[in-house]
């Protein structure tokens, strides 16, 4: 696949020579994308821009408002600081920040070139809206309709409904339909992980709050497969800026320092998974055992990825044991070093795009009207605060009653809504393991 180049950016002239030619040195290593367009803001500014999903046209809500404030502290205070934000479409949007060094602007416009690749190739990201930016901005214009029509507060208060059930999908389902050639869509019959899907189709709403819906799973659905690949993602584009600037792009005198920046990139922290270390560390491995890297790109999930690859000499190289806190002194200190645990500990942590993997099961079950679901448990338990307030939104975008069987602590439990709170009673255990999907290969 080549794709056609045009060059418009808000780069300074110099940035935008570096570009030019650090672009050219990754399609001469193979990489391949559409056209890069990158725009150079202040960090404030891509710290908004990123609160938003990157989007800078995505209609308001408090929930990005919360996010920006969250950004802008972390920045305050020293505790994180965004490099770089590349959106997912064609062309390609790359948000750089004014204040990095020129080391560090090339370091990004490497790292960008190798997600550009990524998006392009990656079997997850195929069903993906590529003109997503203009999609977006015709979402905005239309909520900011509803609100012209129906009210602030009752907009977003159903916005607010919908954004909460907005994990409430079935990941596997786009590119299912990418590869059958179909349009993913519902049936609007259990059983179903789509359950947004299902409420865009079946739900008791007034013809705006269906359009609601709508936006709320499109743009769901497109974010998904940055959920599923994160780890992915970041060592790819680690990998490759890593080769890109060792080779033949930086100065001899800017070694010193790229090494700091990129090693700071990658640190790794006891008992926490870096995506940027641990993707990179296993594109570096499958290289040394002989693997092809671009079709390992092309085909693979987080989860695919690390079930292929990860094994003994991976974790003990990578020192991947599983950590806990000691009772008596308080640190963090390994409690397991067998690679088995180690794998078995990241594939359940990645299972489902690391979320609950939740199933309509069935509608009027009981005679009720009732929507009844069922949690697959794989070895993480439901958060049921978190829970509670799930069901109370979706039963009230149902306008009926919500139940769910799920297991904590391998006990059962089934949680019942009526639309104004949730009961917890015990059930007897149920068998709510499922298969799950992780390899693109078909």
């Amino acid at each position: 696949m080549q794709f056609a180049r045009r060059r418009s950016s808000s780069l300074t002239p110099e940035l935008a020579l570096w570009a030019e030619r650090i672009e050219k040195v990754a399609r001469g290593y193979g990489l391949d994308f559409y056209e890069i367009v990158f725009e150079l803001l202040d960090a404030k500014d891509v710290n908004g821009i990123a609160a938003y999903g990157g989007f800078p046209v995505r209609y308001p809500s408090w929930r990005f408002g919360m996010e920006f404030e969250r950004l802008e502290k972390g920045y305050e205070y020293g505790l994180s600081k965004i490099y770089e934000l590349v959106i997912n479409n064609d062309p390609v949007v790359a948000y750089l920040v004014k204040s990095n060094s020129l080391l560090e602007q090339k370091l990004v416009m490497a790292h960008v070139c190798g997600h550009a690749d990524f998006f392009a190739h990656n079997c997850w990201f195929q069903a993906t809206d590529r003109h997503m930016l203009d999609t977006m901005g015709q979402h905005s214009t239309t909520v900011r309709r509803l609100v012209d029509r129906h009210g602030l507060e009752r907009v977003e208060t159903f916005m607010d409904a919908a954004l909460s059930l907005e994990t409430l999908l079935d990941p596997y389902l786009p590119l299912r339909g990418h590869l059958a050639k179909t349009k993913p869509t519902s049936l609007g019959a259990p059983p179903t992980y789509d359950i947004l899907g299902f409420l865009c189709e079946r739900a008791p709403v007034e013809d705006w709050q269906r359009e609601i819906l709508r936006i709320v799973r499109a743009e769901a659905y497109y974010f998904q497969p940055q959920r599923m690949t994160k780890i992915m993602n970041e060592g790819w584009a680690s990998f490759w800026h890593s080769r890109i600037l060792t080779g033949g792009v930086l100065d001899a005198s800017e070694i010193v320092d790229f090494a700091d920046c990129h090693s700071g990139a990658t640190a790794r922290a006891p008992g926490r998974v870096n995506p940027y270390k641990l993707g990179i560390e296993l594109f570096r491995y499958a290289e040394e055992l002989g693997h092809d890297v671009f079709a390992l790109r092309r085909r693979h999930n987080d989860a695919s990825l690390i079930d292929e690859l990860v094994d003994e000499t991976f974790v003990e190289r990578e020192m991947l044991f599983l950590y806990g806190k000691n009772a008596r002194t308080a640190r963090t200190e390994v409690t397991d070093r067998d690679w088995r645990k180690v794998k078995d500990r990241l594939l359940g942590e990645l299972a489902w795009g690391g979320l609950p993997q939740i199933e309509l099961v069935a509608v009027d079950a009981h005679g009720k009207g009732e929507l009844s679901l069922l949690h697959h448990h794989d070895g993480r338990d439901l958060q049921l605060a978190h829970a509670r307030e799930t069901l109370l939104r979706l039963s009230a975008v149902w306008k009926g009653p919500v139940e769910l069987v799920t297991r904590e602590e391998s006990e059962g439990r089934l949680l019942v809504c009526d639309g104004k709170e949730v009961e917890v009673s015990e059930i007897a255990a149920p068998s709510t393991e499922a298969p799950t999907e992780q390899s693109g290969e078909h």
